[in-house]
């Protein structure tokens, strides 16, 4: 009487060590053991096929090692998707050709799409698929996800190289000389209010800071211009915020308090300010209310304003 609950037991208390290799020669060991009727009481306890388990009886009869130290023969195991599903590489190159981003002859491309709606679509068009299938599949070839990046400059000037090298002479002259230099600009809007932005801060465990779920302008709250003025040769900061509107006066107000507040004490022997600014938005160099604002603030302080644009 063969007992096949005894070999299960014996199987499952060794197969939690044993790779495929293992647990298929275990099998065919026991199936020898009992003899007649052992390939399919092996099989029943085992739940291994009766084939994988004489395939295993002829490995051990035959006493040599025909696949050295692999668990399976080369070849054996099932197939790859892409071979069982030769269409799938080109249906999913075209399911995602038109959310590519990039120089298409690069050979980094990345797409936008998520690999869970990749692993629907291809669903929808018969392919049997999965979403660690899909990620696999974009990394053989050549897909990665990214961010964007600022690559793209517009038209580029001929005198463009020889201006920022001008700018630069004139800001280590200044700075050589202990005369103030500094960079301006308009910082990122913010609304005002208990809305989400990124980063961390200390609380309490699972008790996080509850913002707002929509990022809508509260009404009397509105949003604010931060400005920001840097001072090169201290290497600090001034950042005013302005709750009205980011406009010429409001930029040359921000350059006048940091004189005031720390520019002043910081050069007392300053005959000039080099001020460097991009060519745009409340600073732009066709801002006629910038160029006057800036002749107010020279007349009030004596300083020979001297901007730069880049």
């Amino acid at each position: 009487m063969i007992d096949i609950d005894d070999i299960r037991g014996r199987y499952q208390q060794a197969c939690q060590f044993l790779d495929e290799r293992g647990r298929r020669l275990f099998a065919a060991n026991e199936a020898l053991a009992l003899g007649h009727g052992g390939v399919t009481a092996a099989s029943a306890a085992t739940g291994l096929a009766r084939s994988t388990i004489r395939r295993a009886i002829v490995e051990l009869q035959s006493g040599a090692n025909p696949i050295g130290a692999r668990v399976r023969r080369e070849g054996g195991g099932r197939k790859r998707a892409v071979v069982l599903q030769p269409e799938l590489p080109a249906a999913l190159e075209a399911l995602i050709e038109d959310a590519i981003r990039g120089d298409p002859e690069t050979p980094l491309r990345w797409v936008s799409r998520s690999q869970r709606r990749i692993v629907l679509a291809l669903a929808e068009r018969g392919f049997a698929v999965s979403q660690k299938l899909v990620g696999l599949l974009l990394r053989e070839l050549g897909y990665s996800c990214q961010a964007n990046r600022n690559a793209l400059e517009g038209r580029n000037h001929p005198d463009r190289d020889a201006q920022f090298a001008h700018i630069n002479t004139v800001v280590q002259a200044a700075m050589a000389a202990g005369q103030p230099a500094i960079s301006v600009d308009t910082k990122k809007k913010e609304l005002v209010g208990d809305f989400k932005n990124p980063g961390r801060e200390l609380r309490p465990k699972s008790q996080p800071e509850p913002v707002r779920v929509h990022d809508f302008e509260l009404p009397g709250l509105g949003k604010v211009a931060p400005y920001g003025v840097y001072d090169l040769a201290a290497n600090a900061g001034w950042v005013s915020v302005g709750v009205d509107a980011d406009t010429a006066a409001f930029a040359v107000e921000s350059i006048r308090r940091w004189w005031q507040q720390l520019g002043r004490a910081r050069y007392p022997e300053a005959k000039q300010l080099v001020i460097t600014a991009d060519c745009g938005g409340s600073n732009g160099a066709r801002v006629r209310l910038w160029k006057r604002e800036l002749q107010r603030f020279a007349d009030e302080t004596g300083l020979a304003v001297a901007r730069r644009l880049g």
